[in-house]
């Protein structure tokens, strides 16, 4: 036969389709995505697996690095050295693994991009928490398969007794796909799956409530949860992670920008290198010196500013154009049943829990059929100890071995186990203590089957077995958040200067939605008008808070509790008129049963300004301003507050105003701000107003002699009367009557101080805002019931009211005959009553 003749035809691009096919197939299923049981690709799974097989354990000393990578390459893994041990040295490294499963010694790298030494030169050893991986392996936990030459076995999952995909994460790039799962913390993990567990029918909202979103090894922050919602939800999202940065004043006025952590899997030394670039091309101007300071301790880069820098705008210029923040692309693709798989959070641990379940059953199994096979061994002992006589009398009469087992099994029922057993019996095992001890274990032993048994027989008891096992990786090697996860929109902004400075409005709710719109959203309306839809709310939401300020002011948000959080106006969303806006609980972080009381636009914060403080059992309080100018993301302690007493109000002043407190019984107190001495900024003030029994502090204003003061009820009714028709009084006096209380108009809601030429919104708890110039309003005395100002329907009341400037418009220029109507039927319950 010719060689021609042994060719045998193939269609090229058959072949071809074929053969990448396999290759493909072979890098996703053996080369570059993990399992989502141990959350391992094959080459770290070999690397463990060989260290245990060399003893190379937690509290064993140190073995070269070579001989490690050697093993491995010899028996599991057909490739480059490099290829292991490159492996090995991310798996020892704390900034790359959240929970390194190497402890390394000797020089494994930096974060800086330095390499590792190389592996004649560093030593290793398996960690405490890879021991967790490895645990059980050997009680046929999980199966084995040969390896490349058949010579050896390995395996083809870990037991893996923490969830290590999540806790650890993985980076892998195959054909035609990628998978990116970041680090996670192991309590918060591991709490997730117990959540999981209790309840199978958890959502994904439901498991974020215990898994907050993924921590890092390098710490920093992570802007927002929609990317990490986005991300457990689907398997794909995308976050952002920002560097830990201060800012910090010097001498002479001069700034300076601390980082501290800076992004994951971003190299330090690059960074800095990147910024200097930038700073030597022009694009940052304003940097007069750049320093690593960073030691084995952690990062620590310090950025010094000229002395005419906003600090502010160069820390977004620093972020925009380098790494000191990043975006993460979230991919959480793994193999499940050898085959590619994109996970949502839910899927990853309920393949996790199915894993252990397995884990659980083979290794009871395996006791079992271990102690089932003892006690076997051991029943044949007590027979022989019953008739110890008997069986030395049959072994001597035997000529060999097989006769006397023989022999022994035939006289006695026995098996061959049992019967050679015996036979190798020591003499022994014939004292008294020595047939103690036989007894002693077979009865444990039929305790022990009988649980083992009832283990397998009872879902329940293997889940339990799953809790208390993850319950001790926690106690054991749990350990606190190191990356923080910012909420709020204020990290989509730019900088400040590219902000336009516009007036603009705040709104919050009473369900805690805020949001802001141009001051023009609201047209202005003739008193009595029905108003405009201001804010979507549900039945049982309202706006409860509502000012003017401008885009760069920054607002001081003071809560029930009396805390206070400090942010810009411009980071507050824009929504549209008639939309909810966003929970102030994604800008700050307050408690579930704490709410926002008082919001305060300021400039600047200077020494002789101060902020006065009113609470709902009328304490008042006086602070300098300037000790509210640092305030940390997660709040200060603006006032101390006794118990079941809130936040009412707070005014900025400066220093020399007058103060007027109302009650809900329609009497008000006019004192000078004076009267209260200023007080840090933890105090608990001292008495303002003397309230009535079931009367509480509803308002407080500043007030000159030249305003008028307005007040409404929650029936709607209003009126404004000149400040010198009221007494002034000493602080903490019962104060003159401000409103004729009726149950036609209800008890007072609202006290503001007005020079008259301002325009009055009022909210209403179903969300209806109406603006009204305030010379619209009579001007009537203090002891009367006040006029209409709103029409309200069935079970509708007015929930707040601001005061903001003017705003010209047509409309406002025309007076409906149904106003006049209300005007003129008011005149009768302007009847002054003596007080």
């Amino acid at each position: 036969m010719s060689g021609y003749d042994q060719v045998k035809p193939h269609n090229i691009a058959k072949e071809m389709r074929t053969s990448f096919i396999d290759y493909a197939m072979s890098v996703i299923v053996s080369r570059a995505l993990p399992d989502v049981r141990d959350g391992l690709k094959p080459v770290h799974r070999r690397i463990l697996y060989s260290m245990n097989d060399l003893g190379m354990h937690s509290d064993k000393p140190y073995k070269k690095s070579a001989r490690i990578v050697g093993d491995v390459i010899a028996k599991y893994h057909p490739h480059g050295d490099s290829s292991v041990y490159d492996a090995m040295v991310r798996m020892a490294q704390d900034f790359s693994y959240r929970y390194p499963l190497v402890d390394g010694h000797g020089n494994f790298g930096s974060i800086d991009g330095d390499g590792a030494a190389a592996m004649r030169y560093t030593e290793a050893r398996m960690s405490k928490l890879a021991m967790e991986m490895m645990r059980d392996i050997n009680k046929n936990t999980i199966d084995f398969q040969p390896n490349f030459d058949g010579e050896e076995q390995e395996p083809v999952v870990l037991p893996a007794r923490f969830p290590s995909l999540l806790v650890n994460g993985t980076t892998g790039i195959a054909v035609g796909m990628a998978t990116n799962i970041p680090p996670h913390n192991l309590s918060e993990v591991i709490d997730g799956c117990l959540a999981y567990m209790d309840n199978p029918e958890i959502d994904i909202l439901g498991l974020m409530q215990f898994i907050k979103g993924p921590d890092l090894p390098t710490g920093a922050l992570i802007l927002g949860t929609k990317g990490i919602r986005s991300a457990y939800e689907t398997g794909n999202g995308s976050i952002m992670i920002r560097s830990q940065c201060e800012i910090v004043e010097g001498h002479g006025g001069k700034y300076s920008i601390l980082v501290t952590e800076i992004p994951y899997q971003v190299n330090r030394e690059r960074l800095i290198e990147k910024i200097a670039e930038l700073v030597k091309e022009k694009r940052l101007d304003g940097i007069t010196d750049l320093r690593n300071e960073s030691n084995r301790e952690g990062t620590r880069i310090v950025i010094e500013l000229r002395k005419d820098v906003n600090p502010q705008v160069m820390l977004n210029n620093l972020f925009k154009l380098t790494q000191l923040q990043v975006s993460y692309g979230i991919n959480m693709l793994a193999l499940v049943d050898g085959q590619p798989k994109v996970l949502n959070l839910k899927e990853i641990i309920s393949e996790y829990i199915k894993h252990q379940v397995e884990v659980i059953v083979r290794r009871t199994k395996f006791d079992l059929d271990k102690a089932e096979d003892r006690a076997h061994i051991l029943e044949g002992l007590r027979i022989a100890l019953d008739h110890i006589d008997r069986i030395i009398a049959i072994i001597r009469g035997s000529s060999n071995d097989e006769e006397a087992l023989n022999s022994l099994m035939s006289e006695f029922s026995l098996s061959e186990r049992q019967g050679k057993a015996i036979l190798e019996m020591r003499l022994r095992r014939l004292t008294g203590l020595e047939r103690g001890k036989i007894e002693d274990e077979y009865q444990n032993l039929v305790v022990l089957i009988a649980d083992l048994k009832d283990i397998l027989a009872n879902e329940s008891r293997v889940h339990a077995i799953i809790r208390e096992e993850l319950l001790e990786v926690k106690q054991k090697h749990g350990d606190e958040r190191r990356t923080q996860i910012v909420r709020g929109s204020d990290f989509d902004i730019e900088d400040e200067d590219l902000i336009p400075e516009e007036q603009v409005i705040i709104t919050l709710t009473n369900n805690g939605y805020i949001k802001r719109q141009p001051i023009s959203t609201y047209r202005s309306q003739n008193r009595g008008g029905r108003g405009v839809q201001g804010m979507g709310t549900h039945d049982d939401d309202y706006v409860k808070e509502l000012l003017s300020t401008s885009t760069h002011d920054h607002l001081l948000f003071f809560t029930s509790k009396g805390k206070v959080y400090q942010k810009k106006a411009y980071t507050i969303p824009e929504y549209g008129r008639t939309a909810k806006g966003l929970p102030i609980v994604n800008i700050i972080e307050i408690a579930q049963d704490e709410y926002i009381s008082a919001i305060i636009p300021v400039k600047e914060f200077n020494d002789d300004e101060f902020l006065f403080f009113a609470t709902r059992f009328g304490v008042v309080k006086r602070t300098t301003l300037s000790a509210f100018g640092h305030i940390r993301t997660n709040g200060l302690i603006a006032l101390s507050l006794r118990e079941d007493d809130e936040l009412i109000g707070v005014r900025k002043t400066s220093g020399q105003d007058d103060i007027i407190i109302a009650s809900s019984g329609g009497k008000a107190v006019w004192f000078d701000e004076t009267e209260v001495r200023p007080m840090g900024r933890t105090a608990a003030g001292v008495r303002g107003i003397f309230l009535e029994e079931d009367e509480v502090a509803i308002g407080m204003e500043m007030v000159t002699t030249d305003q008028e003061i307005l007040v409404v009820t929650e029936n709607g009714f209003g009126k404004r009367t000149s400040i010198k028709e009221y007494r002034k009084t000493k602080r903490g006096g019962k104060g003159v009557k401000t409103l004729t209380i009726t149950d036609k108009n209800g008890t007072l809601v609202a006290m503001k101080a007005v020079n008259g030429d301002e325009d009055l919104i009022i909210v209403t708890n179903k969300g209806v805002i109406i603006r009204t110039p305030i010379q619209q309003i009579s001007q009537t005395g203090r002891a009367t019931q006040g006029v209409k100002l709103i029409r309200l329907t069935d079970e509708q009341l007015v929930s707040s009211v601001a005061i903001v400037e003017h705003e010209e418009s047509d409309e406002s220029q025309l007076v409906s005959e149904e106003v006049q109507k209300v005007a003129e039927g008011a005149e009768l319950d302007n009847k002054p009553e003596s007080e």
